[in-house]
């Protein structure tokens, strides 16, 4: 299985909600970060790491699936694995 098939298949809905916060985590690190000249440093820092981690809770949850077999779950209606690459194919 590769990455696009894992991203398009169902996730659990506990790793639905930490993607969901972890979203939000990384929203109030923006927003902190960009009113930062009027906040004191040390804000911006944690604001810093909020964005950090926000961003890595939202990408791993995303990529979570079901532990059962994967022959089980076709990719949904319109969205297939994508074919080789021609333009990377050495032997043409």
């Amino acid at each position: 299985m590769n990455l696009f098939e894992r991203i398009v298949r169902p996730t659990p809905r506990f790793f639905r909600r930490l993607r969901n916060i972890g979203i939000g985590l990384s929203a109030i690190g923006g927003a902190i970060v960009a009113e930062a000249y009027f906040l004191p440093s040390v804000l911006t820092k944690i604001a810093g790491y909020l964005i950090v981690a926000g961003t890595v809770a939202s990408v791993v949850s995303q990529t979570v699936i079901n532990d059962k077999n994967d022959d089980d779950y076709p990719p949904p209606d319109g969205m297939a694995a994508p074919g080789p690459n021609p333009l990377l194919d050495v032997n043409r």
